[in-house]
């Protein structure tokens, strides 16, 4: 029995660890596509446009045989859709364009941190020592690598990670209010519905803000890479986490989670030709030793 039980747990270990990758290479995407003249609005539109049938399946194969939504569901799932995926997509896209992938990710890894103050600003949930000591570390981890990428980068750094923290207050807005609507609809069909409407709030940006003749007026390259991120790091990171969290549970699986910001910076240092300083060494330890400590500190 206790021979078996570590092999048990590899596959969930390894969904987690493959959807913590996927998702990280979100931001490298971006930035590639960055480098064809595309903007924030048109790139999201198109990554959106091309996810947009898988969450519709995903949604729909959730849903088989469960019972019709009601109307307060639907509103829940538009407020969540709103603030999870359409808000927090669009401005993380748009600080991309200003911060370097490195900061992009781990602006958005102290997302557990904003949750709890969410929840202390809303319910008054106070706060441990050890949680304490895990935010101050892992805010201080930010910091470093922010001031040295401003000093490289210039005053545009500021702008970009505003944009970036405001995409990870709106994420932690999402996870704070859908605790209950994940336990009524489960989370695969939750998921598949609200990025569903979140796709099609970016698809409706576009129409209003842009003529719907430059929809594909880009480079082959950027169709290209929204298809990708679409694919490989919009819907089937989403499927690797779920199935990972069923496996070994949500704990374990947030604490393989942490390889995303590690696989970022490599990713950004090889696929972007981004510096790796050690101020950014520094700082990701910082970060990540910041969150494990604040994690530890939620569960005692």
């Amino acid at each position: 029995m206790t021979a078996a039980k570590p092999a048990s747990l590899l596959p969930g270990l390894v969904y987690a660890a493959a959807g913590a990758i996927a998702f990280s290479g979100k931001a490298i995407i971006v930035k590639l596509a960055y480098r064809w003249g595309v903007d924030a609005v048109q790139l999201i539109m198109l990554r959106m446009l091309f996810a947009l049938p898988l969450f519709v399946a995903m949604a729909w194969w959730a849903g088989r045989g469960q019972p019709p939504l009601s109307g307060r569901e639907w509103a829940g799932i538009v407020g969540l859709g709103l603030t999870g995926y359409y808000l927090a997509s669009f401005l993380d896209f748009a600080g991309l364009a200003y911060i370097t992938a490195s900061l992009e990710r781990l602006i958005l890894y102290l997302s557990p941190t904003l949750v709890l103050l969410l929840g202390w600003l809303m319910h008054h949930k106070p706060f441990t020592r050890m949680q304490l000591a895990g935010m101050a570390v892992s805010y201080v981890g930010v910091a470093m690598v922010f001031g040295h990428e401003l000093g490289a980068m210039g005053p545009g750094t500021v702008w970009g990670s505003v944009l970036v923290f405001g995409s990870a207050v709106s994420y932690a807005i999402y996870l704070v209010y859908s605790g209950q609507m994940v336990k009524t609809l489960g989370s695969i069909r939750l998921v598949g519905l609200a990025t569903s409407f979140a796709c099609l709030c970016c698809i409706v940006q576009f129409v209003v803000l842009r003529p719907l003749n430059t929809a594909f007026a880009v480079a082959p390259q950027v169709i290209w890479l929204s298809v990708l991120n679409a694919t490989l790091c919009t819907a089937v990171p989403v499927l690797l986490v779920m199935m990972a969290i069923e496996r070994i549970g949500p704990a374990l699986a947030s604490q393989i989670g942490m390889i995303g910001p590690l696989s970022t910076i490599a990713m950004s240092a090889l696929l972007l030709g981004e510096p790796f300083t050690g101020w950014i060494a520094v700082g990701t330890v910082l970060v990540l030793a910041g969150i494990w400590v604040f994690t530890r500190g939620a569960s005692r």
